[in-house]
């Protein structure tokens, strides 16, 4: 009986323990506390309308990538991409001569995908060499990633 008591005392004890030791200490946390020399407030990266359209139209190209090699029906081209002409980039001075002229490529190499399926494969990895020659002169952080979009033969 004793040693039915014991243990019960003691589970009862775990239990309690369990429990106060669960219960999160609230703490303010302060600029200070990340970063004691900090003087400015932190702000949230805004991405421009480019890069918005950039990343959209890298989805969708994933997207009829995958259908392409399905051999699935590729659709209609999608008029969003006409942005790129317009859409606020977050260097203006990165919209020259250079890149309208790649964006042309781009865009003229998308819309033979629709108007030719029959070479889809060739019109896409010509649209994914139109991006990466772009981004070997404006912002090559994305090159890797763009590079596996191409559809190897």
């Amino acid at each position: 009986m004793v040693k039915k008591v014991i243990v019960v005392i003691l589970v009862l004890l775990f239990l309690a323990l369990s429990v106060l030791s669960c219960q999160k200490k609230e703490e303010k946390v302060t600029e200070e506390k990340c970063d004691p020399k900090a003087e400015k407030k932190l702000e949230m990266y805004q991405m421009s309308e480019m890069a918005a359209l950039m990343e959209q139209m890298y989805v969708d190209n994933q997207r009829l990538k995958e259908r392409i090699q399905k051999g699935d029906t590729i659709g209609q081209f999608p008029q969003h991409f006409l942005r790129i002409h317009e859409a606020v980039m977050t260097d203006e001075t990165d919209n020259d001569a250079f890149f309208k002229e790649q964006a042309a490529k781009f865009i003229k190499a998308q819309e033979l995908i629709y108007k030719d399926p029959k070479n889809a494969k060739k019109h896409f990895n010509t649209g994914v060499d139109a991006c990466i020659q772009c981004h070997q002169q404006k912002c090559g952080g994305p090159i890797p990633r763009i590079k596996k979009l191409y559809i190897k033969e």
